[in-house]
């Protein structure tokens, strides 16, 4: 059991069974996965672009991450169909438990003038979607190393019923929101 796994079952499950007072422990919110995209237009024409996207993506999540290809072609963008154009990786479990510790812990007080995430990202159903400027504040980069820093998306999917209740769980487990 990873430490921010044990924070949760031992300190939050209890305060939101008092807040919202859920009959059944079934119906606690709990973290189901965690998604990381990149999405590298530019990759389509460069291949050393996607392959150091993937490394990175994986040294991150701490698992192989996967590349997204185009599923239409659009003239516009020069894309044809089934040509690479990210990279995504899914976390569940433990590993999952471990790369949200990091983000709230490492990642994001290193991003220049911090001052908490805006709780913007929620999408009604209690999963919170966050998006990342330059990939590079993760401790697994060194940012000597990295040629072209990327943005990331990362979607926290809970088990929560409204926005509301996905908050507070992402609040009892120490996400850093504005104030």
């Amino acid at each position: 059991m990873t430490r921010l796994e044990k924070i949760y079952r031992e300190k939050v499950v209890p305060v939101m069974q008092k807040e919202f007072s859920y009959s059944s422990s079934m119906q606690l919110p709990g973290i189901e996965k965690i998604s990381l995209n990149i999405g590298l237009g530019a990759a389509s024409q460069n291949n050393k672009l996607m392959e150091e996207a993937v490394a990175e993506l994986s040294a991150i999540a701490g698992q192989k991450a996967v590349v997204t290809r185009a599923k239409k072609s659009i003239a516009a963008f020069k894309l044809r169909e089934g040509m690479p154009i990210g990279a995504r990786v899914t976390l569940r479990r433990d590993r999952m438990w471990d790369f949200l510790d990091k983000l709230m812990n490492f990642a994001l007080p290193r991003v220049r003038d911090f001052r908490g995430i805006p709780d913007r990202g929620f999408d009604g159903r209690g999963n919170f979607t966050l998006g990342i400027k330059e990939h590079t504040i993760f401790p697994e980069l060194e940012v000597d190393r990295v040629e072209n820093p990327k943005g990331m998306n990362i979607t926290i999917v809970t088990t929560a019923a409204t926005d509301k209740e996905g908050k507070f769980l992402l609040d009892q487990l120490g996400m850093p929101f504005r104030k």
